[in-house]
């Protein structure tokens, strides 16, 4: 079952087994700011369980790009297309989130980004490989994040 994230009633509808709940709920809520302030687009999301296709997407670039594959359980999925922009979503168990930003018509505007929820670790995964910058957020306190160029076709 889909679920619109509300960014100004923050709820952990669906992220309630994660450590970090509250913080992860900010972060999710902050991005559903985002997408509503400059797109007018609505950030709904779905439980992982039910959206494959997007993982299978989300991890197969990690995997063929970095050797990634991250341990934490992941939650919710969000996949949707703004503009000329193909974005993707994994809200992970740990507070990991990871987005791939997608170009459809510019190759040098592709991305996978790393966010991690107020309160957690680094990854393991992640742990030495990437720098973290800190952002404030009203919704979700510090957030950490890191990124890093997509270079193949998906």
């Amino acid at each position: 079952m889909s679920y619109i994230v509300d960014f100004k009633k923050v709820s952990t509808i669906g992220l309630e087994s994660s450590p970090v709940a509250e913080a992860l709920a900010g972060l999710r809520a902050n991005e559903a700011r985002y997408f509503m302030n400059k797109y007018k687009h609505e950030f709904t999301v779905v439980p992982a369980s039910e959206s494959q296709g997007t993982l299978d997407y989300v991890n197969g670039i990690l995997k063929k790009e970095r050797d990634l594959a991250f341990a934490a359980k992941p939650l919710e999925t969000s996949q949707f297309q703004v503009e000329n922009i193909k974005m993707a979503y994994v809200f992970y168990e740990s507070g990991l989130e990871v987005n791939v930003m997608y170009t459809v018509d510019d190759p040098k505007k592709r991305a996978v980004g790393f966010k991690l929820s107020e309160g957690m670790e680094v990854p393991e995964e992640l742990e030495g490989r990437f720098k973290f910058a800190r952002q404030k957020s009203a919704l979700a306190g510090t957030i950490r994040g890191s990124f890093f160029v997509i270079k193949g076709e998906y």
